[in-house]
């Protein structure tokens, strides 16, 4: 495969896409246990659980889509990590894993969730600024990070009070669970954004990959800020 350069954004590494690794399939597992979770409560009259399963595969497949229009490509740990999360979250419906093993399961999903949203902001800032919109210090990123993993926890705790305000419901099981809800968010973000900020560049593994077709041919990687050498070049 021809690889025209690479960029990098602190240690994150922007490179073509590749082919999706072994790893990608328990993506697809995942995937599949949503599927058939919808499946199965539509089987049993359990219609309106069914489309709320239904919803929730298809957003699995969203980031896969999205992908296919944005110059990054998300590793397959964060698609995997994004549908771990909407099955925890809509088998805690179906399976009703939220009373079951309450409140631990519910503390379980907030967790995946956040760790997964502060990657997702990683990403977000690599699209940024591989776009030139914005170029963000490991200081102030790992800040981003966190604030926007706390930013969407707020929302999703906002959208639980409005459905139970509207519907009736008991998503929130009242001030103390909520709170609960937003420090596990907080751990979660803490962790990423740590990581980000105190790591040592070579340990941050995690790769955005981009597609260089995309690339713009003036952009080049040893001036973007804490970039690394072109390997094409130095060969």
């Amino acid at each position: 495969m021809y690889i025209a350069g690479t960029i990098y954004l602190h240690g994150v590494t922007l490179m073509a896409c590749l082919d999706p690794p072994r790893g990608a399939y328990l993506t697809y597992v995942i995937q599949g246990l949503i599927l058939l979770s919808a499946v199965s409560s539509v089987t049993t009259g359990r219609y309106f659980l069914g489309f709320l399963a239904g919803v929730t595969f298809i957003l699995a497949l969203v980031p896969a889509v999205v992908q296919r229009n944005t110059p990054l490509c998300l590793p397959w740990e964060v698609h995997f990590l994004i549908a771990v999360s909407l099955y925890l979250h809509i088998m805690g419906h179906v399976g009703d894993y939220y009373v079951t093993f309450a409140p631990y399961y519910d503390k379980l999903a907030h967790f995946v969730a956040s760790i997964t949203v502060a990657l997702l902001s990683i990403s977000l800032a690599a699209l940024a600024e591989h776009q030139g919109l914005v170029r963000l210090t490991r200081p102030a990123l790992a800040v981003f990070v966190l604030v926007s993993t706390l930013a969407a926890g707020v929302v999703w705790e906002i959208y639980e009070f409005v459905v139970d305000q509207a519907l009736g419901t008991g998503l929130q099981l009242g001030n103390t669970d909520t709170m609960l809800d937003l420090i596990v968010d907080f751990i979660g973000a803490a962790i990423i954004s740590g990581i980000v900020a105190f790591a040592p560049e070579s340990s941050l593994k995690l790769q955005f990959t981009g597609k260089l077709d995309e690339i713009s041919p003036d952009l080049e990687p040893g001036s973007m800020q804490g970039g690394a050498p072109d390997p094409v070049e130095s060969r």
